[in-house]
This record gives C-alpha cells, structure tokens and sequence, in this order.
C-alpha cells in the first residue's frame, strides 16, 4: 500500500514553519506596538511644551479613523473626503485643522467641519460633540442612530448615555473609554487593538439617561 502524501501546499520544512510562526509573533507584536506609540505618545499632557490636551485629543480622533472600520455601503462624502466633524461649541479652535492638515483616512483626504445641530451630521465619519451640548445629548444620539458615525466627546459619563468613545484624564494622561455596544449598533467595528489600549470598555447595557 503506497502512503498518501500532504498536499504540497499544506507541507513545509521545520525551517519554514518555524520562521513563518515568529514572523506571525512579531507581526502582532508590532501592530501591538504601533497602536501603542500612536494611542500614547504624546498623550502625557506637559511632556513636550507645546502639546496641549486638545492637540492629544485631535491626534486620537485621527487615530481613531485608522482603527474604526465603517459599513461598506456608507455614503461616501461628496467631495470624496473624510470629514471629521465638531458638534457645538468647538473646544479645539485652529488646533484641530492645523494636527489634521494634510492627512488622510480610508484613502480620502481628512476634512474638518463644524456643525450647529445633529440633523445637519450628512456623511460625517467621525463627530466630537462638545461638553456645550450636555444637556441635549439624550436628543442629539436618537438624532444620530442611524447616521453610521463614530460618536465621541470629553462630557462626562459620555459612554455610560450611549455615546462611543468618551475622553478622560487620569492625573496628567489623556486616555478613553469604549462603549463597544454603542458602536456595534451602528454597525461600525472597533479593532481589536484599540480596544486593548482603552481605559474601559463597555460591552453591554442601556444608555443612562
């Protein structure tokens, strides 16, 4: 009886498999890295003397395009862009144009835009809403149920009401949390590398009110 063989596909020298399990080690290990350089530096406020916390939290909202992944079937921006927009009363001034000039998310040039009410969000990727707008936030998230956008804001308690991504500090650091079941219900997935570097994730219950 003649001994089947491995297909050849399916065959590899001790040599080869070796190699191609480290270079898999190394390769998470270095996505793990790079997410970690991107989400942290500098995200210590005062440790370089011209970055301020809104610099810090201009560099996350760009990060935070990288890491997000839409729906296929969202409604590309007219202008083929990716516009990042602030929602109310803009805490960020000409630091959220000058961090993001130039840059580029999902192949599309980054844009920023700034808007007065949650109806006009149009094909908004990414919406900061500002601390200004607290007491309408409950309005403002049912406003935008359905607009597939990252939601993400610096307001207190932000991710406990059904918002995204809420910005806290711990001592001097800039950090975040997640609540990954708001962004699922808006079909948006969050890697899973941006999900190890949050403060906290939130992985079900209700909004607050």
């Amino acid at each position: 009886m003649t001994r089947s063989r491995k297909p050849a596909s399916d065959h590899c020298t001790l040599h080869n498999c070796v190699s191609n399990r480290y270079l898999r080690v190394w390769q998470r290990t270095a996505t793990v890295i790079v997410i970690l350089t991107l989400l942290h530096i500098p995200t210590v406020l005062g440790q370089q003397p011209k970055v301020t916390e809104y610099q810090v939290k201009a560099t996350y909202l760009y990060n935070f395009g990288r890491f997000v992944q839409w729906p296929s079937n969202v409604a590309a921006a007219q202008d083929n862009s990716f516009p990042i927009c602030v929602l109310g009363q803009d805490p960020f001034g000409p630091t959220l144009d000058s961090t993001l000039a130039g840059e580029s998310l999902d192949g599309k040039p980054v844009v920023v835009r700034r808007i007065a009410r949650a109806q006009e969000v149009g094909d908004c990727r990414i919406m900061f809403i500002s601390s200004t707008e607290e007491n309408h936030l409950k309005q403002i998230l049912a406003a935008l149920e359905k607009a597939l956008v990252l939601t993400v804001s610096d307001m207190p308690d932000f991710s406990r009401r059904g918002g995204m991504i809420q910005f806290i500090l711990e001592g001097s650091r800039v950090r975040f949390e997640i609540n990954l079941a708001s962004a699922e219900a808006a079909r948006l997935i969050v890697s899973a590398e941006l999900l190890k570097v949050a403060a906290t994730v939130r992985k079900n219950g209700q909004p607050g009110d």
